[in-house]
C-alpha cells in the first residue's frame, strides 16, 4: 500500500483498464452491483477539503496520500444480488427474497475481490495504490455526490505514481508491526 503519491497525472486509458480489470473479478451470479465514483483534480479536492478541514489536514499522518491524483470511491448495490437471485436460474436459493436472506452479503465479498484486482493491476502498471474507509463525514460526502442511498459504501482506491523521495511511499503502516499468522495458525485440516 502507497501512502505516498507524486500530484502527476494518471493516464485515462490506464484508469479505465483497471478498473475494466476489477470488473472483471468474480461476481455470485454475475449480479454485478459495483458502482465507483472517480475524482479527480478539483473533485478529489472537494472530498479532503470535507473530510480534514483546516487544522485536521494538517495535522494527517499521510501527507501523500492527499497528493494521489485519482480516488476511485467505491460503492456496492445490494438490490442487484436479490434482483439476480430472484431470477428463475437462481430462485431455488430463496437468496432474491430479500438482503437479509443473505448469511454473507457477497456484494461486499464481490467489492473486495474488485479492489484487491484493481489493486493488483495498478502494481503492474508500476503506479501505488491504497485502499482504505471512505472518510468521516461519510453521509455528507455521499450525498455531495449525489450517491444513491440505497448503494452500501465499500471505500476509497487511491492510485498515482508514488513518490518515492518520501518514506511512506511503501512505508509500513501503524499496524505492520504485528506478526503475521502462520499457515498453520489459519488453516485447519479435516477439522477445527
Amino acid at each position: 500500500m502507497c501512502r505516498a503519491f507524486l500530484p502527476d497525472e494518471v493516464d485515462d486509458d490506464i484508469v479505465c483498464e483497471i478498473v475494466d480489470l476489477g470488473t472483471r473479478a468474480p461476481s455470485a451470479g454475475r449480479s454485478q452491483g459495483l458502482h465507483i465514483i472517480e475524482l479527480t483534480g478539483s473533485d478529489r479536492e472537494k472530498l479532503w477539503s470535507k473530510s480534514l478541514p483546516g487544522e485536521r489536514r494538517e495535522l494527517f499522518v499521510f501527507q501523500g496520500l492527499l497528493r494521489a491524483p485519482v480516488l476511485l470511491m467505491m460503492f456496492v448495490d445490494p438490490d442487484a444480488y436479490v434482483e439476480r437471485y430472484a431470477e428463475r436460474d437462481k430462485a431455488h436459493t430463496d437468496l432474491g427474497a430479500g438482503r437479509e436472506m443473505w448469511r454473507t452479503p457477497f456484494w461486499f465479498v464481490d467489492a473486495g475481490m474488485s479492489a484487491m484486482s484493481m489493486l493488483l493491476a495498478a502494481q503492474a502498471h508500476g503506479l501505488g495504490a491504497l485502499f482504505f474507509a471512505l472518510p468521516q463525514p461519510e453521509d455528507e460526502i455521499r450525498s455531495s455526490l449525489g450517491v444513491p442511498d440505497h448503494l452500501e459504501t465499500v471505500g476509497v482506491l487511491a492510485l498515482g505514481h508514488r513518490d518515492v523521495s518520501d518514506p511512506q511511499a511503501d512505508g509500513a503502516g501503524r499496524s505492520a508491526t504485528r506478526p503475521r499468522r502462520a499457515v498453520d495458525d489459519v488453516m485447519h485440516r479435516g477439522h477445527w
